[in-house]
C-alpha cells in the first residue's frame, strides 16, 4: 500500500491541474487558465509561468486542455526567452530551468526587498531578469530599529545562519539553549544583566571573560540575528510588507518570495491599492470564487480570500463544488480504480487539512480586527510614542 501511495504521488505531482480564473481591467479583462500546485510542486516554476499567462506572454493551447506537464511549459517558457531576447545569450537561464522543480537557492538580503544573493554563478536571477519577471521579497530589518546595525552587517540568510552556527560552536553549545554568558546569566530575552544594546539579548556578564572580544562580539551578533529569525518565521516583517506596498507600481505582477516558497504577488490599479498573492493551492482547483489572497499581515491570520472581481469569496468546498450532487455521485461510481480511489484519499486529506486552515483565518480574522481597533485607539492616546506596526497596516490598507 505505501510503495503504491508514493507511486500515486510522484505521477500526480508531475502532471499540474489547470484553473480558469478572469484577469485585467474592466475593459482588457479576459478569461485563461492558470497553474494549480498539487503535492509541493514545483513553487518556483509555476509562479514564472503563471506570471507570464497572466500578461498574456505565453499561452496554453488548446484552451479546453486541463493539465500540463513540466516538459510542455519547460518548451513554451523556453521558446519565450529565446523569441524575447533574440541578441542575449539565455543559456544561464535555460540550464537552470530544470532546477526549478526541486527548488532555487535564492538567499534573500535583509536590507533590501530586490536583493538576493545566491550561491554560485547566480543563475537563477538570470532567468527571473530575462523573463521580465521581478523577484521581491518582505524579509526586511526596519532601519529604526535596534538590531539594525547587526543585520546590515550581517546582510543575508546564508550569512545569518553560519554566522549562528559558528557562535555556537564558540560556546560548544550554549547558544541555541540561551545560557550563552554562564549557566543561569544572561539568559536572551532576561530581564537581569541587561545594559544596553540591541533588543533580544543580554550582555555580557563575568562569564563571558572565557571568551575573546573578537568571539564575544561575534556572539553578540549571533544572538541578535536569532532572535530575528525567530521572530519573523513567516520570513516576511512589517516593515517588509509597508516597502512592497509603497514601492511595487499599480498593476505590477512579481514573484514573492515568501516562506521558502514562490507566488504570484499583484498591485491593483485604481483606488484599492491592496497586495494579493495568487492562490495555486490545488485544494481550491473546484473553488471558482478563490482566485486571490489578500497580502494583509505578516502570519497570514487575517488575509481574505477574494474572486477575480476582487470580490470576498465565498467558497463552496470540496472537490466538486460547483457540480449537483448527481453529477458528483456519478463521478464517483465511475472511478472503480483503486489507484484512482486511493489518489482521492490522499487528496481528501490534503484537502481537509487546508479548509480547517480556511475556517481558522477566517474565525481569526474577526478576533484580529477588534484587537487591531483597540490597539489603535491605545496608539491614538498616546500618538508621540512611535508604533511602527500600527504605521504600516495603516498605510497598507
Amino acid at each position: 500500500m505505501t510503495e503504491r501511495a508514493d507511486t500515486l504521488h510522484v505521477s500526480r505531482a508531475e502532471v499540474w491541474y489547470l484553473k480558469e480564473i478572469a484577469f485585467g481591467s474592466t475593459e482588457t479583462k479576459r478569461r485563461l487558465k492558470i497553474i494549480t500546485q498539487n503535492f509541493n510542486g514545483p513553487c518556483s516554476f509555476i509562479a514564472i509561468c503563471n506570471i507570464l499567462i497572466l500578461r498574456g506572454q505565453i499561452e496554453i493551447l488548446p484552451y479546453e486542455r486541463g493539465t500540463v506537464s513540466y516538459e510542455f511549459l519547460a518548451q513554451l517558457v523556453g521558446e519565450y526567452l529565446l523569441m524575447s531576447c533574440p541578441d542575449i545569450d539565455v543559456s544561464a537561464a535555460l540550464s537552470i530551468m530544470p532546477s526549478t522543480t526541486k527548488g532555487l537557492d535564492l538567499n534573500p538580503v535583509f536590507t533590501g526587498a530586490t536583493s538576493f544573493r545566491p550561491a554560485g554563478e547566480g543563475g537563477e536571477l538570470k532567468l527571473f531578469e530575462q523573463a521580465g519577471i521581478e523577484l521581491v521579497h518582505g524579509w526586511l530589518v526596519d532601519p529604526d530599529s535596534e538590531e539594525y546595525r547587526v543585520l546590515q552587517h550581517v546582510r543575508d540568510y546564508d550569512t545569518a545562519v553560519t554566522l549562528i552556527a559558528d557562535a555556537d560552536h564558540i560556546t560548544r553549545g550554549r547558544l541555541l539553549s540561551g545560557d550563552v554568558w554562564g549557566e543561569g546569566e544572561g539568559e536572551v530575552g532576561s530581564s537581569s544583566q541587561v545594559e544596553s544594546g540591541p533588543s533580544g539579548y543580554a550582555g555580557p556578564s563575568s562569564a563571558s571573560d572565557n571568551y575573546s572580544e573578537k568571539d564575544r562580539e561575534k556572539i553578540e551578533h549571533a544572538l541578535v540575528t536569532q532572535a530575528f529569525l525567530d521572530s519573523t518565521k513567516s520570513q516576511l516583517t512589517y516593515h517588509g510588507l509597508f516597502q512592497l506596498a509603497s514601492t511595487l507600481q499599480p498593476g505590477s505582477l512579481v514573484a514573492l518570495f515568501r516562506n521558502s516558497h514562490l507566488s504570484v504577488l499583484h498591485k491593483r490599479e485604481g483606488e484599492d491599492s491592496s497586495l494579493y498573492s495568487l492562490v495555486t493551492d490545488h485544494v481550491f482547483l473546484q473553488e471558482p470564487s478563490v482566485v486571490w489572497e489578500r497580502l494583509e499581515d505578516v502570519d497570514g491570520v487575517g488575509s481574505t480570500f477574494v474572486d477575480s472581481d476582487f470580490v470576498r469569496s465565498t467558497p463552496v468546498g470540496g472537490d466538486f463544488a460547483g457540480q449537483t450532487a448527481e453529477s458528483a455521485l456519478h463521478a464517483l461510481e465511475m472511478e472503480g480504480n483503486p489507484d484512482v480511489i486511493l489518489a482521492r484519499q490522499l487528496q481528501a486529506e490534503e484537502d481537509a487539512r487546508s479548509h480547517e486552515i480556511y475556517k481558522r483565518r477566517q474565525q481569526q480574522q474577526e478576533i484580529r480586527q477588534k484587537e487591531e481597533e483597540e490597539r489603535k485607539r491605545k496608539n491614538e492616546d498616546n500618538a508621540s510614542r512611535k508604533s511602527k506596526k500600527t504605521k504600516d497596516k495603516c498605510i497598507i490598507m
